[in-house]
């Protein structure tokens, strides 16, 4: 099993069910007319259907609509307090220096 980001993949093709139900509703193309229909198919994406590419009539593969990364918010730790004297020179003990 291989992981990319939250999904898993199984080396051999067609190990993981597939809902037959999820596959009426998603266009599928063999190898040949999705390579000559890959502009078209890539827009399809765009507009979030998802599509199958088959090969010898048994789907290998499903294009999907990558999501954008949300945006993160600096400062999401909150206002921090930083207390008195934290930038004053450490005290020879401190920085474990010992009398000799």
């Amino acid at each position: 099993m291989t992981h990319y980001g939250d999904h898993e993949y199984w080396a051999e093709p067609y190990a993981v069910e597939v809902d037959q139900l999820d596959l009426v509703n998603m266009g599928q193309y063999n190898v040949q007319e999705a390579k000559t229909r890959l502009s078209e198919l890539l827009n399809l994406v765009e507009r979030g259907e998802d599509v199958v590419i088959a090969k010898a009539g048994r789907p290998v593969a499903r294009l999907v609509r990558i999501e954008p990364p949300t945006k993160r918010e600096l400062g999401f730790l909150g206002p921090l307090h930083i207390p008195d004297g934290f930038y004053e020179p450490w005290t020879e003990e401190e920085m474990g220096v010992a009398e000799e």
